[in-house]
């Protein structure tokens, strides 16, 4: 049994690392596309593609359906299910596409801009791509073969800023933008198609079908309520303030979310997995829930609060003082993705266990709460909505631990307890750091000394603390090279 944890832990590693790399490669390529678009495009024009994006994304809820996840849960899911859910898929998918052509005219009446018709009608083309990859994704995740992510991901994300970035030399404005997005996904799929061995058949039951919705259908309709809420709010600001306001707000969320995308995606896409195929064993789901939130804790909340306490250097440099309006959005921001690592772990050890029916009445409890506050504060301002996501925020990861405590016997109280440290530290860096923008220097050399400061003040307590996380990383780490080096003998 020993022997077996063991193994299961070194694959899980494996796989964490090689997702890692791939969120890490691709979401660092886009980062700095993006800056270098934002500084030869005008926010006005992010506010258009935000605009559009808003419908965008709420249909690609609908791609995964939550029968990808269902695949997932499935101890023992066979061809028959893959290619079932495949057919579905890429009919269900072109019928999504054919209804967003037809709404496109409605969509730029709506923000009372005609010529987002056409931008809406190609842009939509992601939905039906996504569709022929969806099954493949699955695929890849529950044999934990997160290799192969690394290599399609990184292909379509460097091609994509090519041409991005050419387009937007050329002029092409919003489609700069809208063929960096096809050309990523397109590329995408078509690596991981090539990569990836797993074929349908020609084969379809309605059975299995129901049979893994009755699972899924939850996910879906919790996934789409968490996606209308979050692009709700871009709606409003798009629609009753200005589209400059919106790019801000979207583009202060970029910094820390590419921090927390990178590292949360990665532990999330390989721990569900992980944890459906030991969903019977409590005590091991326990283990690998408290060890993904210190963990991720331990290395995310550094970040946001070095991004909270550098955002107006970092931003003046990156960005130009044009991106100044962000600033406040960005810290912000950074508090409320602090928490992330909570939230993600208590709702995946949930999935794992197969109860989606939880999951669906936790996402509409927050939800409803969520809402309550955007409707209370959208009136006062852009500013006032982004506090109300920070008070939606803090209430959820409450929310959302609340079902573990008796799933999993590992209560809130503990949770806290469990990442406490870590804010503890992290504000202890953050202090001194904040400071060293007062001595003068100009924003490149500040943010130098503010990164160097921060890191040898946060591994310096943690050495001096002997925290349980750095010396896990630490041992995980050289795990692997003595793994490695062993493997290299023997060859």
């Amino acid at each position: 049994m020993k022997q077996s944890s063991n193994t299961t832990a070194v694959r899980v590693t494996g796989n964490l690392i090689w997702r890692l790399a791939e969120r890490v490669g691709a979401k660092g390529v886009e980062f700095l596309v993006s800056i270098i678009l934002a500084r030869i495009l005008a926010p006005s024009v992010y506010g258009e593609i935000a605009l559009i994006t808003v419908f965008i994304t709420i249909l690609q809820v609908f791609v995964d359906s939550g029968l990808g996840n269902a695949l997932i849960q499935k101890k023992d899911a066979d061809y028959l299910d893959f290619s079932t859910v495949f057919f579905f898929n890429i009919f269900f998918c072109l019928c999504l596409y054919f209804l967003l052509f037809l709404a496109a005219p409605l969509i730029a009446n709506f923000y009372e801009n005609n010529e987002l018709t056409p931008v809406i009608r190609v842009l939509g083309l992601t939905i039906v791509i996504s569709g022929v990859k969806n099954v493949q994704q699955a695929y890849v995740s529950k044999h934990m073969l997160f290799r192969r992510f690394f290599f399609a991901t990184l292909g379509g994300t460097i091609g994509a800023a090519g041409v991005g970035i050419a387009m937007a030399y050329l002029g092409l404005g919003i489609w700069a933008l809208v063929a960096q997005q096809i050309f990523n996904v397109l590329v995408d799929t078509i690596i991981l198609w090539v990569t990836v061995k797993w074929r349908p058949k020609k084969c379809f039951s309605i059975e299995r079908l129901k049979a893994l919705y009755s699972y899924g259908w939850k996910l879906l309709a919790s996934h789409l309520l968490d996606t209308i809420y979050g692009e709700i709010r871009q709606l409003i600001i798009g629609k009753k303030y200005s589209k400059s306001d919106l790019a801000y707000y979207n583009r202060a969320k970029q910094f820390p979310l590419f921090v927390t995308s990178n590292i949360n995606t990665s532990i999330n896409s390989v721990l569900f997995p992980a944890m459906s195929n030991v969903q019977d064993n409590k005590a091991r789901v326990k283990s690998m829930t408290r060890r993904a939130i210190k963990t991720s804790t331990y290395i995310m909340t550094p970040f946001m609060v070095g991004l909270a306490v550098c955002g107006e250097p970092l931003i003046r440099l990156i960005l130009t003082e044009k991106w100044l309006p962000a600033t406040p959005y960005l810290v912000i921001f950074c508090i409320t993705y602090t928490f992330q690592p909570i939230h993600s772990a208590n709702l995946n050890a949930i999935k794992a266990m197969g109860r989606s029916d939880i999951f669906l009445k936790l996402e509409i409890i927050k939800k409803t709460i969520g809402m309550v506050l955007l409707l209370s504060t959208m009136w006062f301002g852009v500013m006032a909505m982004a506090y109300s996501l920070l008070v939606s925020s803090v209430t959820s990861q409450l929310i959302n631990s609340w079902p573990n405590r008796k799933l999993l016997d590992y209560k809130y109280e503990e949770q806290i307890l469990d990442i406490l440290p870590c804010l503890g530290i992290s504000i202890a860096m953050g202090i001194p750091v904040y400071f060293i923008k007062y001595l003068g220097f100009n924003d490149l050399v500040t943010l130098i000394i503010q990164f160097f400061l921060g890191v040898a003040i946060y591994i310096g307590l943690s050495k001096l603390f002997h925290f349980d996380s750095f010396d896990y990383i630490i041992s995980t780490v050289k795990g692997l090279f003595k793994k490695k080096s062993k493997k290299e003998v023997s060859e």
